[in-house]
């Protein structure tokens, strides 16, 4: 279910118009200090406000439930609750069963057998981000201080000069339409040999957590897939020294599903946002007929745009599970 991790596990809970929605961690290691104003920065990253961001305001002032006494985490599972307290849930009454194109109406509605809560996309929503957003920061205190994050937003509606970003946004918006963006994130000062070849490697366990995210649709690292497009001359990285420093980064800092001392380097792929207020013609399932749909409420015009800290928060959480990992490891020989 909405579970990850070996050694450092975390669970998401909640929905987008629900009293609450949360994240239970355990593996958090005790000793680490930790408080409510820790999250402010990257809490802040991904709120709205922005142009071509949601209209809806939640202040996401995270609630420690457990795990942290007087000021330090006790190595028990760790809950961080936020409040939703900016919910419109009647301007989701028109997609009951009109349900809007490529988002996860449908789907829920069939695999909860229509016991699924629809209001704000319920626990498919992008919303509850803000929670593993939350689990980055805990993650980003387990990692070594050596470890350094730098994510970006690289693209937006296929333009990839950050001067003209607010034009295609303002473009999208005047036509009640929607972009997609890449966001990249790239991780300096990571151990080599973290991950596990084949089925837990570094890219597949990465990869599982950026596809967790809600419309993150394609991952690639290094070169990805304009490596496919070169030759091996080409895309090879050669090695300049013992410490496995290479002259190019075309493997993105993974060989083998080991990272290899490398800057890793990762981009995600977020699809527009499906909401639109531009009217679509799409099947009513209330109705038996293909009918114009009008989905009101409150959407962002580009989630990428508030994708960034999120893609680098999954990062996080997926070095410290190996972190974990590779310590019970040497422990235990």
């Amino acid at each position: 279910m909405n579970q990850f991790g070996h050694n450092f596990r975390l669970a998401i809970w909640g929905e987008s118009h629900g009293h609450q929605i949360g994240i239970s961690l355990d593996g958090v290691p005790a000793g680490i200090p930790l408080s409510e104003e820790d999250f402010a920065e990257d809490l802040a990253r991904r709120r709205s406000g922005a142009p071509g961001t949601t209209p809806r305001r939640e202040p996401d002032v995270p609630q420690i439930v457990s795990g942290v006494y007087d000021g330090y985490t006790t190595g028990a599972p760790l809950t961080i609750e936020f409040a939703n307290t900016n919910t419109h849930s009647q301007d989701y009454s028109t997609v009951m069963r009109h349900y809007r194109p490529s988002h996860a109406d449908l789907v829920a509605y069939h695999k909860f057998a229509g016991f699924n809560d629809p209001r704000g996309g319920g626990h498919f929503s992008a919303r509850l981000t803000v929670a593993l957003v939350a689990a980055g920061v805990v993650a980003k205190k387990m990692l070594p201080a050596s470890i350094r994050f730098a994510t970006r937003l690289t693209e937006i509606g296929g333009c990839t000069d950050p001067e003209r970003f607010n034009e295609v946004l303002h473009a999208a918006a005047a036509d009640r339409d929607s972009v997609g963006g890449i966001v990249e994130c790239r991780v300096q000062g990571v151990p080599l040999g973290l991950g596990q070849p084949f089925f837990d490697s570094a890219e597949s366990m990465i990869a599982h957590l950026l596809f967790s995210v809600p419309a993150v649709k394609g991952v690639e690292f290094g070169s990805g897939f304009a490596g496919a497009r070169m030759r091996g001359s080409e895309n090879n990285d050669p090695f300049l020294d013992v410490e496995g420093t290479t002259a190019t980064n075309n493997a993105g800092g993974i060989n083998g599903g080991l990272t290899n001392g490398n800057e890793l380097v990762v981009r995600a792929a977020v699809k527009p946002t499906a909401s639109i207020a531009r009217e679509q013609q799409t099947f009513d399932f209330a109705a038996g007929r293909v009918a114009p749909l009008r989905i009101r409420g409150r959407h962002d015009a580009c989630i990428a745009l508030r994708a960034a800290v999120v893609v680098e928060a999954a990062m996080a959480v997926a070095l410290a599970d190996f972190k974990l990992r590779d310590r019970c490891r040497r422990a235990a020989k």
